[in-house]
């Protein structure tokens, strides 16, 4: 597989427009130390041209900041032209996730798999490593006829969260939020928020941003699946082909 072009992070480590690198943070997979001291990130997706003016489809790229705006990683999708343009938004995909010296420290493989209910036995599965080779949990889809659900595992496939998204994902001048709940599904302990980017960006590009919140005291691994649940969900529900909408009910 070709590897994606990657541009290096602007600014010095610790520089403007960078988060600092928290001190002191044993035990923790390296490139992680961000994630101790937040709750919540922002996800950007960059806006590609080529694609907004010809719906060829080029590979995602995307800018995670703290809530303050502060880079804290920049994401880039590692898939080849072929299985972009065909393969749409079910494509297999690896997606690399760098710190601001350029270090992968996050590695996301999705495989080819079915994502309707009809198919319950070949549902969406993906697999998290930090660092790369190490797995540090999953995000499995869950078999769901009205609203689309997902299971947060740990390195042991142990169930850890759940998320549970609306039965309509289209988004009509407003957020489409996925609930972040306890493993028990009782607890509600945070969201993904897909939000509204304008009416011009919405109709004639994919360039989503999203929102993740999540407590403070989460293991830094399951906050790092949580945003790797984050680009499954938007490759599943808002990634557009052609700039035209999938937008339909349920997991039909």
């Amino acid at each position: 597989m070709t590897q994606p072009q990657m541009t290096q992070p602007q600014g010095a480590p610790g520089g403007p427009g960078w988060m600092s690198v928290p001190q002191g943070a044993p035990n923790c997979p390296p490139g992680l130390e961000y994630l101790m001291q937040i709750d919540q990130m922002l996800v950007h997706q960059q806006v590609e041209l080529l694609e907004a003016f010809t719906g060829f489809e080029t590979s995602n790229k995307y800018e995670i900041k703290n809530s303050m705006g502060q880079k804290i990683y920049f994401a880039a999708e590692d898939t080849d032209c072929c299985k972009r343009n065909l393969c749409g938004n079910c494509r297999s995909f690896d997606m690399q996730i760098m710190d601001n010296m350029g270090r992968e420290v996050i590695h996301i493989n999705r495989p080819l798999r079915c994502t309707s209910c009809w198919f319950p036995c070949c549902l969406q599965k993906v697999e998290v490593c930090s660092p790369p080779g190490t797995v540090i949990g999953y995000v499995k889809q869950s078999w769901s006829i009205c609203v689309p659900k997902f299971t947060v595992c740990n390195a042991q496939e142990e169930e850890v969260l759940k998320i549970e998204g609306p039965c309509f994902t289209c988004s009509i001048c407003g957020d489409v939020e996925f609930q972040v709940l306890s493993a028990d599904g009782g607890t509600q302990v945070g969201k993904i928020s897909k939000q509204w980017t304008g009416l011009v960006k919405e109709l004639f590009t994919d360039a989503d941003n999203f929102g993740i919140t999540f407590p403070m005291d989460l293991d830094v691994n399951i906050k790092a699946v949580l945003l790797s649940a984050t680009f499954l969900i938007d490759f599943m529900f808002f990634e557009k082909k052609g700039n035209k909408e999938n937008d339909s009910p349920g997991m039909l």
